[in-house]
């Protein structure tokens, strides 16, 4: 009898193993709990997902697994009420402040005799599809604006609310900051977003064709006017009428706009019959327009129409500190849509970039990075693999990046815990991430408060 008990005990922990290795080689993640919501079980695919370490995950709140609220976790909802969730989607938040679509299912967890123990989770990464998705729609939304800096986290802040009202924005920033993605995210989370967005570039439509393109044209209005065109606003019906580059607009063209933003009306050409525009016009410029005030260039009355609110996007040589992370983003992105596998950049060519000053800002920076990924064929990106253009500069030191990677984060996460006087909560509300993720790094990265550091948790 002891020797079949032996034999049972030892298939027993078989079945375990092979179990566990099992859950260890599939493709979704895994993920248990208890009644607490504290995480018992974290496969491989779950740490890959989530950039969380097995054994940091262990015991910690799942929904701190995920940095989101506890009425956005599925198995909070699950044990609260019991019923299990199928392909939920939520947005996660990773270590270093990027947003991924993940998709899940919950299920009860029970013992032998059918007692309620805990929950499952199972998860799937869904990025790739979302970039493919971006890829063909050419669809951006908030999330994809990067950035860490004081700057960009006030922009982040008042774009929700300005969302919200209908008021006529005006976009201020050089060419390839992102007034765009500015305009598409305001949209996006505005009661019109299933209606269009309407892009026109002010400066790519000759003066003679601007009035048309705006505002149609009846049959007959001119010579080549054999049937109506519906112009940019009707297109844009119940929708947004983005105008970007408005400083190049003509004046004859301005007193037309100005009626649309007074009267809510407009006259298509060749008609004597005003129609109503249902639409919120989102306007941008990279010129300064105070000063084609000042010179007559610009009507007056347009502008304080124009600029009921006021969005200023930052350049990138004023918020270097994004930089990093914006690299990250486009090589993460670059890597699903040219089916290459870029680890990262080395620190020779992070320095180049870092002291380099961006007169095409983000986008210059993501050509860059496109440039280097036709010439790395894998592992990191080099300053070989940069424009020329770069490769001749001599950087000037930066302060910060030298040494290795790990070094360079801990020295960002140590100046930031330096600049709260080591308050916890107050650094992971800076940084925008969880007080359980900041714990995370700072046992990662092995930092401690200096003896007369004030600690806060």
């Amino acid at each position: 009898m002891k020797k079949s008990k032996s034999i049972s005990s030892s298939e027993s922990r078989m079945t375990v193993e092979r179990l566990l290795s099992i859950l260890d080689s599939i493709s979704d993640g895994v993920m248990t709990i208890d009644l607490d919501m504290r995480v018992t079980y974290f496969n491989r695919t779950a740490e890959m997902i989530t950039g969380v370490i097995k054994d940091d995950a262990i015991g910690i709140k799942c929904n701190d697994v995920f940095n989101i609220h506890d009425n956005e976790c599925a198995l909070y909802q699950l044990l609260k009420t019991g019923k299990p969730v199928n392909n939920h989607f939520i947005s996660s938040t990773d270590s270093n402040g990027h947003r991924a679509p993940i998709n899940v299912s919950t299920a009860l967890l029970r013992d032998n005799q059918g007692k309620i123990i805990g929950g499952v989770q199972t998860f799937r990464d869904l990025n790739h599809v979302e970039v493919l998705r971006k890829k063909l729609s050419s669809s951006y939304t908030f999330t994809d604006m990067i950035g860490r800096s004081q700057q960009m986290q006030e922009v982040f802040e008042t774009l929700p609310k300005i969302a919200k009202s209908d008021s006529t924005v005006l976009i201020e920033g050089e060419t390839g900051t992102g007034k765009e993605l500015v305009a598409q995210a305001i949209h996006q989370y505005s009661h019109r977003r299933n209606k269009p967005m309407i892009c026109v570039n002010s400066n790519a439509i000759p003066d003679s064709l601007c009035e048309s393109e705006l505002f149609g044209y009846k049959a007959g209005a001119f010579t080549d006017a054999k049937k109506d065109k519906k112009g940019r606003f009707t297109m844009a019906e119940g929708g947004t009428l983005f105008l970007d580059e408005i400083g190049h607009i003509s004046p004859m063209l301005q007193v037309k706009l100005l009626r649309v933003l007074q009267d809510h009306v407009y006259e298509p050409l060749g008609s004597t019959k005003s129609v109503e525009a249902d639409v919120r016009i989102i306007a941008a410029t990279n010129r300064n327009l105070d000063k084609l005030m000042e010179s007559g260039d610009f009507r007056q009355d347009l502008y304080y129409r124009l600029n009921v609110i006021r969005i200023k996007v930052p350049p990138l040589r004023e918020r270097l500190e994004d930089v990093p992370l914006i690299i990250d983003h486009f090589i993460s992105r670059f890597n699903h849509l040219k089916y290459k596998d870029i680890s990262g950049i080395s620190l020779a060519a992070l320095n180049i970039l870092m002291s380099y000053h961006f007169p095409g800002n983000v986008r210059e920076l993501e050509n860059i990075i496109e440039h280097a990924f036709a010439l790395c064929a894998g592992g990191e990106i080099r300053t070989e693999h940069l424009p020329k253009y770069l490769q001749e500069k001599r950087p000037e030191p930066v302060v910060g990046i030298t040494g290795s990677m790990k070094e360079m984060e801990t020295l960002f996460f140590n100046t930031a815990l330096k600049r709260n006087i080591w308050s916890r909560q107050d650094t992971a509300r800076e940084l925008g991430i969880s007080l359980s993720t900041l714990y995370r790094k700072i046992k990662k990265l092995g930092l401690s408060p200096p003896p007369s550091g004030r600690t806060i948790r």
